[in-house]
């Protein structure tokens, strides 16, 4: 059974009390739980699960036949993998360590609020499906290669840092469980999240905002909605994107950007499913599963007091993050090619064919845009583009805009920016050599990979160099 189909198994509720399964029953379908069995007789329950498969039970300790304890024995032998409740009139601490240990994973005592009953299914029910997502994952991350590649068609990759998100990705789908993807903009955050939401199988469609700008009422109204006459204007209600998500997935995009007050509305549709349109008095329930991406450093926002750690810790229950392209440099032929195929197609002329040179000049740019800014420069090369063969003056044109320039300092000691002018001293090649590696590193913020690539050498070339050096000056 997959991992989303275990969150729709029955509740099954197990008590000798009539009317107490009557009202926990209702209490249960009223919280979201779309099946609940109740049963007054504990010696139909093992028969009962031999012929169907149950989510949770809740069960009464003293029960005349065949004791709560003593089918919790057997329930536990027979299917360790479902979550057991006790429930007991008895506020005995012994009798309640006795049942933990036997396998059970809550124990409340009556009479039960309504809330603690709930928070407890739920918490069971949570348990049983990431247990399952936990196995799952382990399975899958045994392969090299994503179980369904045509889910991620739309994401051109022979990276095998991307394999190994795509099989996390399939590990997690099917969970109902928030995803937190971050990344930095343009690496395809967005990608990621249509990827999760075809696999997933969800009945609803995907439906994104991006909630950057947004103030809280304006956050409200988009994702919640509103009633008739909430305020001014609002002459008929509206049905707000969590509504239109359906049984779907709803994706909000710049997560880091949301407002304190927005955070806590958001946190209590994660915690019960609930919200409340704008201008109404009871909540509503939603089925949605809910992704977020933000290229923000959420962790450090929880640290300066503008993102809230209960949400943050919430939302990342599935974390994927995103590498930069620089960190994907074996992508940039594949992606370039696709790129300049996808714009020929687009402007209605044949692609022209690109030069290899065009791969080293690439190769060598940090790509601060990521994949996006990639796309970009593509289309505009195919565009200005007059012949068979595409030209590389405006990639050149792009790179050198965006490349860094140096400042009053040169980059080599004493040496001018300008091209040829040198000082009365020149330096040695030595002297050259250290001062460019020096500045390489310091622009790729001491990532060699990327400092490798700015002096146009492997990453093995400037370690033994970075070796060498740190030799001779020991």
């Amino acid at each position: 059974m997959q991992c989303k189909d275990l969150g729709k198994l029955p509740i099954l509720l197990v008590d000798d009390e009539a009317q107490l399964l009557h009202s926990a029953s209702l209490v249960l379908r009223s919280a979201g739980f779309a099946e609940v069995l109740t049963l007054d007789d504990s010696r139909v329950v093992l028969p009962l699960l031999a012929s169907r498969p149950i989510g949770v039970i809740v069960l009464d300790l003293t029960m005349p036949y065949l004791s709560g304890k003593a089918l919790l024995e057997q329930i536990a032998a027979e299917y360790p993998e479902i979550p057991v409740i006790m429930m007991t009139a008895t506020n005995d601490l012994q009798i309640a360590v006795e049942c933990m240990r036997s396998g059970a994973s809550d124990y409340l005592l009556k009479p039960v609020e309504q809330s603690c009953l709930v928070a407890a299914v739920r918490r069971a029910v949570e348990s049983r499906v990431l247990r399952a997502e936990f196995l799952s994952l382990k399975e899958r991350m045994l392969t090299n290669s994503p179980h369904e590649p045509s889910a991620f068609a739309e994401i051109v990759t022979q990276s095998p840092a991307m394999f190994a998100i795509f099989r996390y990705i399939e590990a997690i789908a099917a969970s109902p469980q928030p995803v937190l993807i971050t990344g930095e903009t343009g690496a395809g955050k967005e990608l990621i999240a249509r990827a999760l939401h075809r696999l997933s199988g969800r009945a609803g469609d995907l439906v994104a905002v991006n909630v950057a700008g947004l103030d809280d009422t304006l956050f409200s109204d988009t994702l919640f909605g509103h009633a008739k006459g909430s305020f001014t204007g609002a002459e008929r209600a509206r049905d707000g994107l969590l509504a239109s998500a359906g049984d779907g997935t709803l994706f909000l995009d710049e997560i880091g950007d949301l407002s304190i007050a927005s955070q806590v509305k958001l946190l209590r549709l994660l915690q019960d499913g609930s919200f409340y349109p704008i201008g109404a008095d009871r909540p509503r329930q939603s089925r949605a599963r809910i992704i977020v991406a933000t290229h923000c450093d959420v962790r450090r926002q929880v640290e300066l007091g503008t993102f809230r750690k209960d949400l943050y810790f919430r939302l990342r229950t599935h974390h994927i993050q995103l590498p930069p392209l620089r960190e994907r440099r074996e992508d940039l032929p594949q992606l370039t090619l696709h790129f300049v195929e996808k714009a020929a197609d687009s402007l209605g002329k044949p692609a022209p064919s690109v030069p290899p040179a065009l791969f080293q000049w690439l190769h060598n740019y940090p790509f601060p845009g990521n994949i996006r800014e990639l796309e970009g420069m593509a289309f505009d090369a195919v565009a200005r583009s007059q012949g068979a063969v595409l030209s590389l003056q405006s990639f050149k044109e792009a790179i050198a805009d965006q490349m860094p320039t140096p400042g009053d300092a040169s980059v080599m000691d004493g040496m001018s920016a300008s091209s040829g002018s040198f000082p009365e001293r020149l330096p040695t090649l030595k002297e050259a050599e250290e001062s460019l590696i020096s500045e390489a590193l310091q622009r790729a913020q001491g990532n060699q990979g990327v400092a490798a690539g700015l002096l146009g050498i492997s990453r093995q070339a400037l370690n033994k160099r970075l070796i060498r050096r740190d030799a001779e000056s020991f």
